[in-house]
Protein backbone atom coordinates (compact mmCIF):
# COMPACT_ATOMS: atom_id res chain seq x y z
CA UNK A 1 0.00 0.00 0.00
CA UNK A 2 1.26 3.46 -0.87
CA UNK A 3 2.15 5.59 2.14
CA UNK A 4 1.64 9.35 1.89
CA UNK A 5 3.50 11.40 4.53
CA UNK A 6 2.41 15.02 4.92
CA UNK A 7 4.64 17.31 6.97
CA UNK A 8 3.54 20.50 8.70
CA UNK A 9 6.60 22.51 7.68
CA UNK A 10 6.36 25.39 10.14
CA UNK A 11 5.61 23.13 13.09
CA UNK A 12 8.65 21.05 12.23
CA UNK A 13 10.83 24.14 11.88
CA UNK A 14 9.73 25.56 15.24
CA UNK A 15 10.34 22.22 16.94
CA UNK A 16 13.82 22.04 15.42
CA UNK A 17 14.65 25.65 16.32
CA UNK A 18 13.78 25.28 20.00
CA UNK A 19 15.15 21.74 20.41
CA UNK A 20 18.63 22.30 19.00
CA UNK A 21 20.97 24.80 20.75
CA UNK A 22 20.99 28.14 18.97
CA UNK A 23 24.76 28.16 19.39
CA UNK A 24 25.07 25.51 16.66
CA UNK A 25 27.03 27.28 13.90
CA UNK A 26 29.34 26.39 11.06
CA UNK A 27 33.02 27.30 11.21
CA UNK A 28 32.11 30.35 9.11
CA UNK A 29 29.67 31.47 11.79
CA UNK A 30 26.37 30.59 10.08
CA UNK A 31 23.68 29.58 12.58
CA UNK A 32 22.19 26.26 11.48
CA UNK A 33 20.33 24.75 14.45
CA UNK A 34 16.96 24.82 12.66
CA UNK A 35 18.39 23.36 9.46
CA UNK A 36 20.19 20.62 11.39
CA UNK A 37 17.03 19.69 13.27
CA UNK A 38 14.94 19.63 10.10
CA UNK A 39 17.47 17.46 8.29
CA UNK A 40 17.74 15.11 11.25
CA UNK A 41 13.96 14.66 11.52
CA UNK A 42 13.61 14.20 7.78
CA UNK A 43 16.15 11.37 7.75
CA UNK A 44 14.31 9.78 10.68
CA UNK A 45 10.96 10.10 8.88
CA UNK A 46 12.42 8.42 5.78
CA UNK A 47 13.76 5.54 7.86
CA UNK A 48 10.71 5.07 10.09
CA UNK A 49 7.78 5.86 7.79
CA UNK A 50 9.22 4.58 4.48
CA UNK A 51 6.98 6.98 2.51
CA UNK A 52 6.12 6.29 -1.11
CA UNK A 53 4.86 9.89 -1.32
CA UNK A 54 5.89 12.92 0.76
CA UNK A 55 4.93 16.59 0.81
CA UNK A 56 5.81 19.62 2.97
CA UNK A 57 2.98 22.10 3.66
CA UNK A 58 3.81 25.63 4.81
CA UNK A 59 1.91 28.75 5.93
CA UNK A 60 2.43 31.82 3.79
CA UNK A 61 1.73 35.19 5.33
CA UNK A 62 -1.14 36.42 7.48
CA UNK A 63 -3.89 37.19 4.97
CA UNK A 64 -5.70 33.86 4.80
CA UNK A 65 -9.50 33.77 4.70
CA UNK A 66 -9.44 33.21 8.48
CA UNK A 67 -7.49 36.43 9.03
CA UNK A 68 -10.01 38.23 6.84
CA UNK A 69 -12.85 36.87 8.98
CA UNK A 70 -11.14 37.62 12.28
CA UNK A 71 -8.53 40.38 12.46
CA UNK A 72 -7.18 39.09 15.77
CA UNK A 73 -6.70 35.53 14.48
CA UNK A 74 -3.41 34.19 15.89
CA UNK A 75 -2.61 37.64 17.32
CA UNK A 76 -0.76 37.67 20.60
CA UNK A 77 1.59 34.82 19.81
CA UNK A 78 5.08 35.26 21.18
CA UNK A 79 7.42 36.91 18.70
CA UNK A 80 9.74 34.45 17.00
CA UNK A 81 13.42 35.52 17.16
CA UNK A 82 14.98 36.91 14.00
CA UNK A 83 17.55 34.12 13.88
CA UNK A 84 14.73 31.67 13.20
CA UNK A 85 13.54 33.56 10.11
CA UNK A 86 17.09 33.92 8.86
CA UNK A 87 17.30 30.12 8.53
CA UNK A 88 14.10 29.60 6.53
CA UNK A 89 15.81 29.99 3.12
CA UNK A 90 18.28 27.27 4.14
CA UNK A 91 15.39 25.02 5.21
CA UNK A 92 13.76 25.49 1.81
CA UNK A 93 17.12 24.79 0.18
CA UNK A 94 17.37 21.56 2.17
CA UNK A 95 13.93 20.39 1.02
CA UNK A 96 14.61 21.35 -2.60
CA UNK A 97 18.03 19.68 -2.54
CA UNK A 98 16.45 16.36 -1.65
CA UNK A 99 14.04 16.90 -4.54
CA UNK A 100 10.96 16.97 -2.31
CA UNK A 101 7.86 19.05 -3.11
CA UNK A 102 6.47 21.82 -0.89
CA UNK A 103 3.28 23.85 -1.14
CA UNK A 104 1.97 27.12 0.31
CA UNK A 105 -0.56 29.77 -0.61
CA UNK A 106 -1.38 33.13 1.03
CA UNK A 107 -5.10 32.26 0.95
CA UNK A 108 -4.82 29.08 2.99
CA UNK A 109 -3.04 27.67 6.00
CA UNK A 110 -0.73 24.69 5.94
CA UNK A 111 -3.43 22.75 7.82
CA UNK A 112 -5.85 23.22 4.92
CA UNK A 113 -3.33 21.70 2.52
CA UNK A 114 -2.62 18.88 4.97
CA UNK A 115 -6.34 18.18 5.00
CA UNK A 116 -6.81 18.43 1.24
CA UNK A 117 -3.94 16.06 0.45
CA UNK A 118 -4.86 13.70 3.29
CA UNK A 119 -8.42 13.32 2.02
CA UNK A 120 -7.26 12.84 -1.59
CA UNK A 121 -4.77 10.23 -0.41
CA UNK A 122 -7.46 8.48 1.59
CA UNK A 123 -9.75 8.44 -1.46
CA UNK A 124 -6.90 6.96 -3.50
CA UNK A 125 -6.55 4.08 -1.05
CA UNK A 126 -3.29 5.30 0.49
CA UNK A 127 -2.20 5.07 4.10
CA UNK A 128 -1.66 8.66 5.25
CA UNK A 129 0.52 9.99 8.08
CA UNK A 130 0.35 13.68 9.01
CA UNK A 131 3.42 14.88 10.91
CA UNK A 132 2.25 17.78 13.06
CA UNK A 133 1.66 18.89 16.63
CA UNK A 134 -1.27 21.12 15.69
CA UNK A 135 -4.48 19.93 17.34
CA UNK A 136 -6.59 21.19 14.40
CA UNK A 137 -5.40 18.33 12.18
CA UNK A 138 -6.88 15.75 14.57
CA UNK A 139 -10.21 16.32 12.81
CA UNK A 140 -8.69 14.54 9.80
CA UNK A 141 -7.92 11.30 11.63
CA UNK A 142 -9.64 8.21 10.23
CA UNK A 143 -9.01 4.53 9.69
CA UNK A 144 -6.50 5.47 6.97
CA UNK A 145 -5.24 8.81 8.30
CA UNK A 146 -2.98 8.98 11.36
CA UNK A 147 -1.43 12.02 13.02
CA UNK A 148 2.16 11.65 14.19
CA UNK A 149 3.41 14.12 16.81
CA UNK A 150 7.25 14.23 16.88
CA UNK A 151 9.03 13.74 20.20
CA UNK A 152 12.80 13.50 20.77
CA UNK A 153 13.32 14.53 17.19
CA UNK A 154 11.33 11.75 15.56
CA UNK A 155 12.59 8.89 17.68
CA UNK A 156 9.55 8.73 19.97
CA UNK A 157 6.72 9.90 17.72
CA UNK A 158 3.23 9.76 19.23
CA UNK A 159 0.68 8.27 16.83
CA UNK A 160 -2.99 9.20 17.09
CA UNK A 161 -5.69 7.14 15.37
CA UNK A 162 -9.46 7.44 15.97
CA UNK A 163 -9.34 5.34 19.15
CA UNK A 164 -6.42 7.24 20.68
CA UNK A 165 -8.02 10.63 19.89
CA UNK A 166 -11.07 9.58 21.90
CA UNK A 167 -8.87 8.22 24.68
CA UNK A 168 -6.75 11.38 24.89
CA UNK A 169 -9.38 14.11 24.41
CA UNK A 170 -12.73 12.42 25.04
CA UNK A 171 -14.04 13.34 21.59
CA UNK A 172 -14.03 11.81 18.12
CA UNK A 173 -11.94 13.37 15.32
CA UNK A 174 -15.04 14.83 13.69
CA UNK A 175 -15.92 16.65 16.91
CA UNK A 176 -12.65 18.60 17.11
CA UNK A 177 -14.09 21.84 15.63
CA UNK A 178 -17.01 21.75 18.10
CA UNK A 179 -14.56 21.12 20.93
CA UNK A 180 -12.54 24.19 19.93
CA UNK A 181 -15.76 26.14 19.58
CA UNK A 182 -16.43 25.53 23.26
CA UNK A 183 -13.02 25.71 24.92
CA UNK A 184 -11.25 27.79 22.25
CA UNK A 185 -7.59 27.73 21.32
CA UNK A 186 -5.22 30.25 22.84
CA UNK A 187 -2.57 29.61 20.16
CA UNK A 188 -5.01 30.85 17.50
CA UNK A 189 -6.45 33.59 19.73
CA UNK A 190 -9.86 31.94 19.64
CA UNK A 191 -11.50 32.33 23.06
CA UNK A 192 -14.37 29.87 22.79
CA UNK A 193 -17.01 30.12 25.54
CA UNK A 194 -15.79 31.95 28.64
CA UNK A 195 -15.65 29.64 31.65
CA UNK A 196 -15.70 26.36 29.72
CA UNK A 197 -12.51 24.32 29.72
CA UNK A 198 -11.45 21.14 27.90
CA UNK A 199 -13.02 18.73 30.41
CA UNK A 200 -16.44 20.38 30.36
CA UNK A 201 -16.31 20.78 26.59
CA UNK A 202 -15.61 17.07 26.13
CA UNK A 203 -18.41 16.10 28.55
CA UNK A 204 -20.93 18.26 26.70
CA UNK A 205 -19.90 16.89 23.31
CA UNK A 206 -20.02 13.32 24.61
CA UNK A 207 -23.55 13.90 25.86
CA UNK A 208 -25.01 15.80 22.93
CA UNK A 209 -22.75 14.99 19.96
CA UNK A 210 -22.57 18.34 18.18
CA UNK A 211 -22.41 22.03 19.03
CA UNK A 212 -25.82 22.59 17.45
CA UNK A 213 -27.31 19.81 19.56
CA UNK A 214 -25.80 21.29 22.74
CA UNK A 215 -27.56 24.58 22.06
CA UNK A 216 -30.79 22.82 21.14
CA UNK A 217 -30.75 21.21 24.58
CA UNK A 218 -29.86 24.20 26.79
CA UNK A 219 -32.96 23.59 28.98
CA UNK A 220 -31.54 20.15 29.81
CA UNK A 221 -28.22 21.58 31.03
CA UNK A 222 -27.70 22.83 34.59
CA UNK A 223 -28.55 26.55 34.76
CA UNK A 224 -25.08 27.94 35.59
CA UNK A 225 -23.49 26.15 32.65
CA UNK A 226 -26.39 26.90 30.32
CA UNK A 227 -26.02 30.59 31.13
CA UNK A 228 -22.34 30.50 30.12
CA UNK A 229 -23.23 28.72 26.90
CA UNK A 230 -25.98 31.21 26.07
CA UNK A 231 -23.68 34.17 26.69
CA UNK A 232 -20.98 32.69 24.48
CA UNK A 233 -23.19 31.26 21.75
CA UNK A 234 -22.07 33.53 18.93
CA UNK A 235 -18.42 33.04 19.86
CA UNK A 236 -18.82 29.26 20.05
CA UNK A 237 -20.16 28.86 16.53
CA UNK A 238 -17.64 31.36 15.18
CA UNK A 239 -14.70 29.50 16.75
CA UNK A 240 -16.06 26.20 15.47
CA UNK A 241 -16.19 27.64 11.95
CA UNK A 242 -12.65 28.99 12.23
CA UNK A 243 -11.36 25.58 13.33
CA UNK A 244 -12.87 23.67 10.41
CA UNK A 245 -10.28 22.79 7.80
CA UNK A 246 -11.04 23.37 4.12
CA UNK A 247 -10.18 20.07 2.46
CA UNK A 248 -11.84 20.73 -0.88
CA UNK A 249 -9.28 23.29 -2.11
CA UNK A 250 -7.39 22.64 -5.38
CA UNK A 251 -4.10 20.76 -5.07
CA UNK A 252 -1.20 22.93 -6.33
CA UNK A 253 0.76 19.74 -7.07
CA UNK A 254 -1.08 16.61 -8.25
CA UNK A 255 -0.95 13.73 -5.80
CA UNK A 256 0.92 11.53 -8.24
CA UNK A 257 3.71 14.14 -8.45
CA UNK A 258 4.71 13.91 -4.78
CA UNK A 259 6.21 10.44 -5.09
CA UNK A 260 9.55 9.85 -3.39
CA UNK A 261 11.57 8.42 -6.23
CA UNK A 262 14.92 9.29 -7.77
CA UNK A 263 15.68 11.60 -4.84
CA UNK A 264 18.99 13.43 -4.84
CA UNK A 265 22.10 11.92 -3.30
CA UNK A 266 25.07 13.93 -4.56
CA UNK A 267 23.45 17.31 -3.91
CA UNK A 268 22.47 16.30 -0.39
CA UNK A 269 26.01 15.20 0.41
CA UNK A 270 27.26 18.50 -1.00
CA UNK A 271 24.87 20.54 1.16
CA UNK A 272 25.59 18.49 4.30
CA UNK A 273 29.30 18.99 3.67
CA UNK A 274 28.85 22.74 3.20
CA UNK A 275 26.90 22.95 6.46
CA UNK A 276 29.43 20.67 8.20
CA UNK A 277 26.80 18.10 9.20
CA UNK A 278 29.26 15.22 9.57
CA UNK A 279 26.90 13.30 11.88
CA UNK A 280 24.07 13.55 9.35
CA UNK A 281 26.35 12.50 6.51
CA UNK A 282 26.88 9.20 8.31
CA UNK A 283 23.17 8.78 8.97
CA UNK A 284 22.36 9.56 5.35
CA UNK A 285 24.85 6.94 4.21
CA UNK A 286 23.18 4.38 6.50
CA UNK A 287 19.79 5.28 5.02
CA UNK A 288 21.12 4.79 1.50
CA UNK A 289 22.48 1.37 2.43
CA UNK A 290 19.10 0.28 3.81
CA UNK A 291 15.80 -0.66 2.18
CA UNK A 292 14.76 2.95 1.64
CA UNK A 293 17.88 3.59 -0.42
CA UNK A 294 15.93 2.38 -3.47
CA UNK A 295 14.12 5.74 -3.50
CA UNK A 296 17.37 7.58 -4.27
CA UNK A 297 19.35 7.84 -7.51
CA UNK A 298 21.50 4.75 -7.60
CA UNK A 299 24.03 6.25 -10.00
CA UNK A 300 24.85 8.92 -7.40
CA UNK A 301 25.65 6.55 -4.53
CA UNK A 302 29.15 7.37 -3.24
CA UNK A 303 31.75 4.62 -3.28
CA UNK A 304 33.50 6.11 -0.29
CA UNK A 305 32.82 9.02 1.97
CA UNK A 306 35.32 11.83 1.91
CA UNK A 307 36.01 13.62 5.16
CA UNK A 308 33.43 16.26 6.03
CA UNK A 309 34.31 19.20 8.27
CA UNK A 310 32.62 18.56 11.59
CA UNK A 311 30.35 21.18 13.06
CA UNK A 312 30.53 21.35 16.84
CA UNK A 313 27.88 18.65 17.23
CA UNK A 314 27.40 17.90 20.90
CA UNK A 315 26.51 14.45 22.11
CA UNK A 316 22.91 15.51 22.64
CA UNK A 317 22.46 16.16 18.90
CA UNK A 318 22.87 12.44 18.21
CA UNK A 319 19.61 11.93 20.08
CA UNK A 320 17.69 14.27 17.78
Amino acid sequence: MDHLVLIDGHHMMYRAYWAIPRTLKTSAGEQVNTVFGMASMLLAIFAKEQPSHLLFCFDEGDQTFRHQEHEEYKAGRAETPDDFYAQIPRVFELIDTFGLPRVSDPRYEADDFLGAYARRGEEAGMRVTIVSGDRDVLQLVSDRITVSIPHKGYQAAEYLDPVSVVKKYGITPGQVPAYKGLCGDASDNLPGVHGIGPKTAAQLIQQFGTLRSIYDHLPDIRPALAEKLQSGKEQAFFCEKMAELHTDIPLPIPLEHVQTKDLSVAQVFTLFSELEFSLLVKRFQSLLNGVYGAHFRRDEFPQTLSAVPSIQEKKQLSLF
